[in-house]
């Protein structure tokens, strides 16, 4: 299949000895053609190299099939591994692209895997606007009066009614996150903190679910008091954002400007690296988590927001 298609290259990533690519036929999507893409990984042939299932990784596409080829060893002794994906967009997507996955690496017993990511697709083009009226405009009679069609409205108000309600109901949640939209960032993550213990997901065996929003809890807090868009970084990208002092004070002064908190640096990043890491392998690298893990990375959440809000209160007061 790949040779005879003109693939161009969406990602390339040398990591652990692994040289990973993802090429695709396309970088713009058509609604009306499937995307065909390559997943290649080019390695020593001590390495055991699992090319990731980035089936459960697509966003934007409604479905996927995967075609394996038999691993190649080149000339240079490495091994090549590639499997060839076929992906069906969804017409109106937010968004086409593939999520950061996990590259399974393994050298004897040592454990090399990382993760990758994310590949995007640009969107299609806006169709041109449809111009002229309507070819025919027929004119209807005003149906009689029934009592079913009157069933009909009576139930028709009786949903009315419902959204009506559900509308308040919105509307008081509405107001209840405004309140806390005014909060002090870490009034907001101690909020959401409270929110995510409240769903007791790593009882229900939801431990994917629980990392993920324990290190948005995380995430956002950074966002809104150092204006780095956290969540919308991979963990290599954040932290060297933290650690390049990207980042900008609560009060909406920047650290390369002259004020009494110019000189203030985010706590270490030391405990912060190792939390998010060390989630990134129950959330992509398949790690199965325990209560115990669970409670330790909430311990560790609960440590790093602290720490960083004792330290930025001492930086302040300098």
């Amino acid at each position: 299949m790949t040779g005879a298609i003109l693939l161009a290259v969406a990602m390339s990533v040398s990591r652990n000895g692994v040289d990973l690519s993802v090429s695709s036929e396309t970088k713009t999507i058509d609604p009306g053609r499937s995307v065909f893409v390559t997943v290649s990984a080019k390695s020593s042939a001590e390495l055991e190299v699992t090319l990731p299932d980035i089936g459960s990784r697509l966003r934007g596409f409604s479905s996927s099939e995967a075609f394996a080829e038999e691993p190649a060893t080149g000339k240079d002794g490495r091994v090549v591994r590639t499997v060839n994906w076929k992906l069906v967009p969804e017409p109106l997507a937010e968004v086409y692209k593939i999520a950061p996955f996990a590259v399974d690496v393994r050298k004897g017993n040592a454990d090399l895997s990382f993760t990758a990511g994310p590949v995007y697709f640009e969107k299609p083009g806006e169709r041109p606007p449809v111009t002229g009226g309507i070819e025919i405009d027929p004119r209807k009679d005003a149906p009689p009066f029934s009592w079913k069609r009157f069933g009909v409205w009576c139930l028709w108000a009786v949903l009315a009614l419902a959204v009506a309600a559900g509308v308040f109901l919105a509307a008081r949640y509405a107001t209840r996150r405004v309140k806390e939209h005014f909060m002090s960032p870490i009034e907001r993550a101690w909020a959401e903190l409270d929110r995510l213990i409240a769903k007791g997901l790593p009882g229900r065996g939801r431990y994917k679910d629980f990392y993920v929003e324990l290190t948005m809890v995380v995430r956002r807090y950074v966002q809104r008091k150092y204006g780095i868009r956290a969540p919308h970084l991979t963990t290599e990208e954040f932290l060297r954002e933290m650690e390049n002092g990207k980042w900008k004070m609560e009060n909406g002064v920047r650290a390369d400007h002259q004020s009494p908190t110019a000189n203030y640096q985010p706590p270490t990043t030391n405990s912060l690296a190792q939390f998010l890491e060390s989630a990134d392998l129950v959330k992509f690298a398949g790690v199965e988590a325990t209560p115990e893990m669970a409670d330790s990375a909430t311990d560790s959440a609960r440590s790093y927001l602290r720490s960083d809000d004792a330290a930025s209160a001492e930086g302040g007061a300098k």
